[in-house]
């Protein structure tokens, strides 16, 4: 499976004369190629595997990569969502290692005082929501910061495993109803938009989310008991 094809993608990137720009283009280009050739070794564990090394190692085009594989086949879309929530979840745990163990030193080291104090007084205040709602939203969010920040204010792990599936799973679950709707392009539209619009679209997650649960909970109080 190869939604995107080599010869495509450097026709994208070889676009101008400019040679730093081509230079970057090339690079590109090849990277792109080459996250695409392995995926077509892992088949349907390649969703996995890109969003473990996404959370583990360095950033990579999970979105991208989902929004691919549910657009080819949306008879899996649930696997494919369940899939990146795992390696998404799995590979977030050596980075809360890193924070247990390190302790605040190694999160003060990375941000500002004020931006530390705030995340702490989120975790005081509802620390499951504190970690679902960062692991609900698309980059730039800076999700890794708030695994840290999960780690050196020690919330529990069963706690810090469930908050970060559950939001990974609204987030590829979203994505991929978005992506059988308007199509692959969807990805850098949200990107654009969460970038613009910060506020209002979690705003809108939020309330998307909430009005899922009523509706869930709606229709459980609706189901007739069986008889005894």
């Amino acid at each position: 499976m190869s939604p995107i094809t080599r010869t495509d993608t450097a026709r994208r990137f070889t676009y101008t004369d400019c040679f730093p720009l081509k230079s970057i283009g090339h690079i590109l280009a090849r990277y792109t190629a080459w996250i695409w050739g392995l995926l077509q070794i892992f088949g349907v564990w390649g969703v996995f595997v890109v969003a473990f090394a996404d959370s583990a190692l360095l950033g990579m085009p999970v979105d991208a990569i989902v929004a691919a594989y549910v657009y080819q086949d949306r008879h899996k879309l649930l696997l494919y969502v369940i899939l990146a929530c795992l390696g998404s979840t799995l590979g977030s745990i050596p980075l809360y290692l890193v924070g247990f163990y390190g302790g605040e030193k190694v999160l003060r080291k990375r941000i500002s005082e004020q931006r530390f104090l705030k995340i702490h007084d989120s975790f005081e205040r509802h620390e499951f929501w504190a970690l679902m709602f960062p692991a609900m939203l698309p980059p730039p969010m800076p999700f890794k910061l708030f695994v840290l920040g999960a780690a050196v204010f020690e919330m529990r792990f069963r706690d810090f495993v469930i908050a970060t599936f559950s939001g990974r799973f609204v987030r590829f679950f979203v994505l991929s109803l978005l992506t059988l709707w308007f199509g692959p392009q969807v990805v850098q539209l949200a990107g654009i938009l969460f970038r613009r619009h910060i506020f209002p679209v979690l705003i809108g997650v939020i309330v998307l989310l909430l009005a899922g649960l009523w509706y869930w909970q709606r229709g459980k109080r609706k189901r007739p008991q069986s008889p005894r």
